[in-house]
């Protein structure tokens, strides 16, 4: 996870390229715009640039991992020519992007543009306000021609507090609500977690209500959690995962199984998406052409065979 707007798309695509292969793939990069005044001018950027910037970053962030060799010129960061990012993408297959949003339209409608997933916070706000978001993703999914609505691959956030019954989870979690700066001081406990999918219970009182995420946004791809809020200390986070990990998410995953429409996709992975590009055959393994100097000259600077020995020295192939 990083945000767009405040970072130089040359270093996410470097970054998060080195990270898929470090990963061996197993990577996906989800991206956000930030929703916090002062983190802009940390990097000498204003939030109300915030929308033009994520549109802006993304566009050469996408480029920069499909053409190998990039001329580019906007409004927010110095022009680029001939230039190519590296590593380049793992089996020059770009990793898979999630755009996150609290409240932006445009964010879902840029997702559906690039046939990009699309990332619904669902923490902060009720759950009929992510539901026309993501439906507004599904119908601009269709109308750029990735396929039915149903095919939109869709990611919910969501956050709980879990004990073994109500009466303790409340009373265990109240103390940080009240405190932390997130949620003090304004709606009670009470009242937070009937308006937003905050839920502070039992394993099966989380199950039961997440389950029902199914029935407001229709089969979706990736749940995520957040489960270390509120200043909770280490040892109770810990706690926390082991309720999520060994009581909550096994039964979730049967839930969401049962009755899966044939034509809703599994959440994209590497190797699924590398077998999209090349089927059976082998995938594009991109090596630096040898005495390449600058990117200007020749179409690429990368080759997809193994270069001769020695020919990173100007030498032959044999002696």
């Amino acid at each position: 996870t990083t945000l767009i707007t405040t970072n130089d798309p040359v270093k996410i695509a470097e970054d998060y390229a080195m990270l898929q292969h470090l990963s061996g793939g197993r990577m996906d990069l989800m991206l956000g715009r930030g929703n916090t005044g002062p983190v802009y001018p940390w990097f000498g950027k204003d939030i109300r640039q915030g929308l033009p910037l994520s549109i802006e970053n993304y566009a050469l962030l996408h480029k920069l991992w499909r053409e190998d060799v990039v001329d580019w010129e906007g409004k927010f960061r110095t022009p680029l020519q001939g230039f190519t990012s590296t590593p380049r993408p793992l089996d020059g297959v770009a990793p898979f992007v999630w755009h996150g949003s609290i409240r932006t339209p445009e964010i879902a409608e840029q997702a559906a543009y690039y046939g990009d997933g699309f990332f619904a916070n669902n923490i902060f706000w009720p759950a009929e306000h992510y539901q026309r978001l993501i439906t507004l993703y599904r119908q601009r999914w269709e109308h750029y021609g990735h396929g039915a609505p149903e095919t939109a691959i869709v990611g919910l956030g969501g956050q709980a507090f879990i004990a073994k019954n109500s009466q303790d989870a409340v009373s265990q979690f109240r103390p940080y609500f009240d405190n932390a700066p997130v949620y003090g001081h304004g709606p009670s406990l009470e009242d937070f977690s009937e308006m937003t999918p905050l839920t502070v219970g039992s394993p099966q009182q989380v199950i039961d209500r997440y389950a029902g995420m199914r029935d407001l946004f229709g089969d979706y791809q990736r749940q995520l959690f957040l489960m270390d809020h509120a200043g909770l200390p280490l040892k109770t986070v810990l706690e926390q995962l082991d309720f999520l990990g060994g009581e909550v998410v096994p039964v979730l995953r049967k839930e969401f199984a049962q009755n899966r429409p044939a034509s809703v996709p599994d959440a994209p992975t590497h190797a699924a998406r590398v077998r999209e590009v090349y089927g059976d055959g082998p995938a594009r393994e991109a090596r630096p052409r040898a005495n390449r100097g600058d990117n200007l000259s020749g179409p690429s600077p990368y080759q997809d065979a193994p270069a001769a020995a020695g020919a990173a020295f100007g030498l032959g192939g044999s002696r």
